[in-house]
């Protein structure tokens, strides 16, 4: 017991003379900090929203594709642009090609001749093949639309996504905050909006 009244007179001296020892001296000439709200002026300059750039970059990619992509600065996407599109284009063609001598050996057999480079297929093989080679040129002109609408696509969101802001009037930061109420202190993450 008697160590216990010891320790218990040791924090209460120790801690009255830190209770002394910040008080403040009457006689300190050094300047005192002004506490108020100061404002600072926002030093990043923004570029002003173009918001006729989407419009353009897709008027641009649906006159020429890959237009859009060079009014945009993204050159790498031209050379995939024409790629996709010149793949969709050339299996159209294949396509349309074999059905156009499927669908001649055809007509010919009908017509009494059969002296066509098919001999070893019947007529059924002929109405099949041209079905499959008909449905296989229009799902070929499908994708390609579908990459040229893409492509468009591609363009607008782009020029949209150029003028995203990410400055540090819009961000989210983790803040480390002192509570002096109940003398501990307080993490967490603010989202600010500065308009």
């Amino acid at each position: 017991m008697p160590n216990k009244h010891f320790y218990t007179i040791c924090l209460i001296l120790f801690l009255s003379f830190s209770v002394f020892s910040q008080n403040k001296d009457e006689n300190d000439t050094s300047q005192d900090v002004n506490t108020e709200l100061m404002v600072v002026k926002d030093s990043i300059t923004r570029k002003p929203i173009n918001i006729l750039a989407p419009s353009r970059a897709a008027f641009y990619s649906a006159v020429l594709p890959g237009l859009g992509q060079a009014y945009n600065k993204k050159y790498w996407k031209i050379p995939v642009v024409y790629a996709a599109l010149g793949t969709g284009i050339y299996f159209y063609v294949k396509n349309d090609n074999e059905y156009d001598r499927y669908r001649d050996a055809y007509k010919r057999r009908l017509a009494g001749f059969s002296d066509d480079e098919f001999q070893g297929v019947s007529d059924d093989g002929l109405i099949n093949a041209q079905q499959t080679l008909k449905r296989n040129k229009e799902l070929s002109l499908l994708i390609t639309i579908g990459i040229y609408a893409l492509n468009i696509i591609d363009a607008n969101v782009d020029a949209h996504l150029l003028q995203y802001n990410v400055d540090e009037n819009l961000a989210i930061k983790p803040h480390f905050q002192y509570n002096r109420m109940e003398n501990a202190s307080d993490l967490g993450v603010t989202l600010n909006f500065k308009f």
